[in-house]
């Protein structure tokens, strides 16, 4: 319990830690709002653009305005968009499933192939089988999420058209369907990812067939497949799960560029579209949020890694 008070606390002055220096990074961005917001009006003289500062809040101390910014967001409200005049936390609350749909399929498909090729792969070590997967593996590291967009844009929607080409259909309208809808996307963001954790639940899996234990059990007459699901997959999972945990950002990253090719709405082109125009308050709201999900990932990976390897625990 100390141990997980400990890490609690960690979480809150590491979220801390993230909202200042988005609120600060921000405002190094190149432009200036006011400017951009009296220009939309055709008048840009020094008096208009006093006032839009003003009511902006921009004319304050950075903290004071960080202070009004971090209150606004603890109560829930993140504020409103100077291009749009739309309440960003209704913005971000809009484009966010579509987004977050997208990280959670990536994640399932990435860990439902990569889980039995590493484990079938890794006590054939150095065979004809696992040179072929290091090759594919090796390839696909080396292919932008991009580039596979479009390629799957071309083969499976335009040629073949067994699946939609752009647009994303929501939930609402059926789990089929919406998956369906995300599966050029997903699949792009996902070779990075399949290559990635095969590669490192190979090597874990290598290590842990080479303990004592697994030979003592090898030499009792277990067979290979149950020594490896009964006693060699746990001790094999912690550096998988630190990696998935990781990889929770990378994802989202991954997401901004392949939502504009594939026309889809979510969080990533609302950022997007914010840098654009510089509307402050929506890039800092969604770049919190990008970095708050990914602090809690690596949380929640902690502590899955804490649940399932003693050696962290007698540690702790």
């Amino acid at each position: 319990m100390k141990d997980l008070a400990f890490r609690v606390v960690h979480l809150v002055v590491v979220l801390f830690g993230v909202s200042v220096l988005t609120f600060l990074l921000i405002r190094l961005i190149p432009g200036d709002p006011a400017l951009a917001i009296a220009a939309t009006t055709g008048n840009v003289d020094r008096e208009m653009l006093e006032r839009v500062r003003e009511s902006l809040g921009l004319n304050l101390p950075l903290w004071e305005q960080y202070g009004r910014w971090i209150g606004g967001i603890v109560q829930g409200d993140f504020g409103t968009s100077f291009r749009t005049n739309q309440d960003v936390a209704t913005a971000i609350g809009e484009r966010l499933p579509v987004t977050l749909h997208m990280v959670i399929m990536a994640q399932v498909m990435s860990l439902a192939i990569a889980l039995p090729i590493a484990l079938y792969v890794a006590p054939r070590r150095d065979r004809a089988t696992d040179r072929i997967i290091a090759a594919v593996t090796f390839a696909l590291q080396a292919i932008p999420n991009y580039v596979l967009s479009i390629f799957g844009i071309l083969v499976f929607a335009v040629t073949l058209g067994w699946l939609p080409a752009l647009g994303y259909v929501p939930l609402s309208e059926g789990l089929w369907a919406s998956t369906v809808s995300l599966m050029i996307p997903v699949s792009a963001i996902s070779a990075l990812l399949i290559a990635m954790y095969i590669r490192v639940l190979r090597g874990s899996t290598i290590e842990t067939l080479q303990m004592e234990y697994m030979l003592v059990g090898k030499s009792l007459g277990y067979s290979r497949r149950r020594l490896l699901w009964q006693f060699g997959l746990k001790p094999s999972l912690p550096p998988l799960v630190t990696v998935v945990g990781l990889n929770f950002g990378v994802l989202f990253g991954a997401t901004v560029v392949v939502e504009v090719i594939c026309g889809i709405r979510g969080i990533g082109t609302l950022l997007l579209s914010a840098i654009d125009s510089r509307d402050y308050i929506v890039v800092q709201s969604v770049v919190l949020v990008f970095a708050v999900a990914y602090v809690l990932a690596n949380f929640a990976a902690d502590l899955f890694h804490l649940a399932i390897d003693p050696r962290v625990r007698a540690t702790a």
